[in-house]
């Protein structure tokens, strides 16, 4: 079948493996549990293709890249009294902290301190 030839950002010569990877979406856009379901799979099944470290009891971090669930932060951001800028204005990081309080400190901290610099706002922390 070959690839198609070169077209717009296309190329075919940048073809190559992506050992370990997977991709799921809904040509529309339409949001789904099914295909959250559906990328389960694909991280399932990338065991074979090299998806562990050194331990093979532990993953090497591969996770799922979803939309923000705009709802369920709106609730959280209402409990706290807080208000979200609209859909796609808006971003949410995902950070594992020490559990020691002091270093737990230094991190917020240092992590407050860089969105500042980078001239954003920093709404709340949620823990999860």
């Amino acid at each position: 079948m070959g690839f198609p030839p070169v077209q717009g950002l296309y190329d075919p010569r940048n073809e190559h493996d992506a050992c370990g990877v997977g991709f799921i979406a809904h040509i529309k856009g339409q949001k789904s549990h099914a295909i959250v379901d559906q990328a389960l799979e694909i991280l399932r099944n990338l065991d074979h293709r090299g998806a562990v470290g050194a331990d093979p009891l532990l993953g090497d971090g591969a996770g799922l890249l979803i939309q923000i669930p705009d709802q369920l932060f709106r609730k959280w951001a209402a409990s706290e009294g807080r208000e979200l800028p609209q859909p796609g204005d808006y971003a949410v990081a995902m950070c594992f902290l020490p559990q020691d309080e002091a270093a737990r400190l230094f991190v917020t901290e240092f992590f407050e301190k860089f969105i500042a610099k980078e001239g954003q706002e920093l709404i709340g922390w949620r823990d999860v």
